[in-house]
């Protein structure tokens, strides 16, 4: 072999093993992102995007990217669990900038971070507590807190019942329209999604089926509702609303 032959061979051998070492790394993070849910895949959702995606006895079933401070509604309904120093502040909290329960309790000067440390509302599961602020503090006229226990112990089932509690209490203050936030990722809870909003609009849609079987047999009154807004956040929009039309579906049959 001449000495050029040679140096090829060489510089080969140097430069293909940086070029197949590259090509290993691209390969690898390739699959590591295929493999990533397809929820942490989707682009992100514009603030203020909103959709239907169902509707079941007169009650339209809307998504919308937005936080709880920045909606305006008769009654919005926000969800904390029991509380932990710096819980909402601190990772694996989502950053403050997209983390709608830290915006909320700024719009109220810190009022539930208070009554949550000082345990006044201890955030058991299914414990409510209804704030009225004072005008111009939120968009909202008012606002309710649903417990939803022990971070620990939590699974999506739950949110059924807290979706029934919310309905309930909507029912109660009078409400035509009610906006809901779980919150569970701002919490830092890895929740699944779409199962999440599903279940809460399946405990929605049941117990306003309850009512309305009550006011049918004249033992109950209450104020027609038209609509519910689920809040999402801008990477969370699709996955829910697929939980929410599967929800919708499943009273449709």
């Amino acid at each position: 072999m001449n000495s050029i032959n040679v140096g090829y061979a060489r510089s080969f051998e140097r430069h293909g093993k940086k070029v197949l070492i590259i090509l290993a790394t691209v390969l690898l993070f390739s699959s590591v992102y295929a493999q990533q849910p397809v929820e942490n895949q989707v682009k992100t959702t514009a603030i203020g995007t909103s959709k239907v995606w169902g509707t079941v006895n007169g009650v339209a079933i809307e998504g919308l990217v937005q936080g709880p401070a920045a909606v305006a509604v008769p009654l919005q309904v926000a969800c904390v669990f029991e509380y932990t120093e710096g819980d909402i502040f601190n990772p694996p909290a989502l950053p403050a900038a997209l983390n709608g329960m830290v915006h909320l309790d700024e719009a109220l000067k810190g009022l539930i971070t208070e009554v949550r440390k000082s345990g006044k509302f201890a955030g058991h599961a299914l414990e409510t507590l209804l704030i009225t602020p004072p005008k111009g503090t939120t968009k909202a006229t008012r606002i309710l807190l649903i417990g939803l226990g022990d971070r620990s112990k939590f699974t999506p089932d739950l949110m059924t019942s807290v979706g029934s509690v919310a309905l309930r209490e909507a029912v109660r203050l009078g409400v035509s329209h009610f906006a809901f936030a779980s919150d569970i990722k701002d919490a830092g809870i890895d929740s699944p999604t779409a199962l999440v909003a599903s279940n809460v609009t399946k405990g929605i849609i049941a117990a306003y089926r309850t009512q309305l079987f009550l006011q049918g047999k004249k033992y109950a009154n209450g104020k027609p509702l038209t609509k519910v807004t689920l809040l999402a956040g801008p990477a969370f929009f699709n996955t829910a609303g697929e939980g929410i039309k599967e929800a919708v579906a499943s009273f449709s049959n």
